[in-house]
């Protein structure tokens, strides 16, 4: 028996949580705007259900522990950890920062958003 909520997470976008954050970012470094509100724009209409359909359609993305995802935006300028909760099509922003930053954390416990 498939319940109402199995139903409508087939058909939900992924919905993007704390979207502020990238938008703080780019103001501060505003040579990766355009490329943060196309991926936003983006990830708005997909409907991602694994980790593998994520890095299908982003070739360049990673995917760590704790369903996150490593994306590098601006090609190596900067990295973008988001966590996913592929069912309910959710996806929380969890780190934003220069690559000189990331390598100072752990993407997949990083909770900086």
């Amino acid at each position: 028996m498939v319940t109402l909520l199995d139903f409508c997470a087939n058909f939900a976008v992924v919905n993007v949580y704390n979207y502020s954050s990238l938008a703080a970012f780019y103001n501060r470094h505003p040579d990766c705007k355009q490329t943060l509100q196309r991926w936003y724009h983006d990830v708005l209409s997909k409907r991602w259900k694994k980790p593998d359909e994520v890095t299908r359609d982003y070739n360049t993305a990673r995917a760590v522990r704790n369903n996150r995802v490593i994306f590098k935006i601006n090609e190596n300028d900067y990295r973008l950890i988001v966590e996913m909760n592929y069912h309910k099509g959710w996806l929380f922003i969890k780190f934003i920062g220069t690559h000189a930053e990331y390598d100072k954390i752990d993407a997949a416990t990083v909770n900086f958003y």
